[in-house]
């Protein structure tokens, strides 16, 4: 009986000093997903390309404990470099599907004006746009760095739909989520399970020039980051994401 109270009380004490953070959580990358990585899998250090591709430029990818004791991706950038994980070969039913991704930024550019970045950026076969779902832009008339649905490539030109309504924050975790329907064109995104019905790209209401905008029918999805404007204000840059997942169906930022 001594050694049964014991052993509980081991137990419980063993469970107290892990806290939450060493508790079980759910698989983030469970289901008939599209494509998921998550990084538990992976040793740390990098580049592992065990399901996906990269693609740098001044810039690195590497896999490293996080704050909760899981393993995330850092990316780190140099001026207006690039760090990217690159799905290739990507295939969706109907070119219809989500995806999803948590993401923590250190610190966005303040500089110089009109700096624009991107996060996703997805291309394909039928349309020349280079379609950027998350993305963000500095406006020195506000001023701010606030999200926004871009483009490039294409007809509609080269332009950042960045709303006031979507303020970018630094050195937090939040869960993107972005659904790519070739219904209409459209392009809408949700933050931390919470549409922005501003976030939008369609046919007829976007950003760039006053032609239609056309989704292509996508292959690659590129998930990471990319400035385009030198001499940035910081001029490194520094962010975090987990569970990045495509799919035929929403996917939400429970799991």
């Amino acid at each position: 009986m001594h050694r049964l109270v014991a052993t509980l009380t081991a137990v419980l004490l063993l469970g107290a000093a892990a806290g939450p953070a060493d508790a079980a959580r759910p698989d983030s990358c469970a289901g008939d997903l599209l494509f998921c990585e998550n990084f538990e899998r992976l040793p740390t250090g990098g580049p592992s390309t065990l399901n996906w591709g990269v693609d740098t430029r001044n810039g690195t990818l590497s896999v490293e404990r996080g704050r909760r004791g899981d393993r995330v991706l850092h990316l780190h950038t140099a001026g207006n470099g690039r760090a990217f994980l690159r799905v290739d070969d990507f295939a969706a039913p109907g070119n219809r599907f989500y995806g999803r991704l948590r993401l923590r930024v250190d610190a966005f550019p303040t500089a110089p004006n009109w700096a624009h970045f991107t996060l996703v950026e997805a291309t394909g076969t039928g349309s020349s746009e280079v379609v950027r779902p998350i993305g963000g832009q500095y406006a020195p008339t506000v001023p701010g760095t606030f999200w926004g649905v871009g483009a490039d490539g294409g007809p509609t030109g080269d332009w950042t739909n960045w709303r006031e309504s979507a303020p970018v924050t630094e050195d937090t975790w939040q869960c993107f989520e972005w659904s790519w329907e070739p219904a209409g064109n459209r392009i809408s995104v949700w933050i931390d399970g919470v549409a922005n019905p501003e976030l939008t790209a369609s046919t007829t209401d976007h950003g760039g020039n006053a032609v239609p905008f056309i989704l292509p029918a996508v292959n690659t999805v590129k998930i990471g980051w990319q400035l385009y404007q030198p001499g940035p204000t910081p001029g490194q840059f520094d962010l975090w994401m987990d569970d990045i997942a495509l799919s035929a169906e929403r996917i939400g930022c429970a799991r």
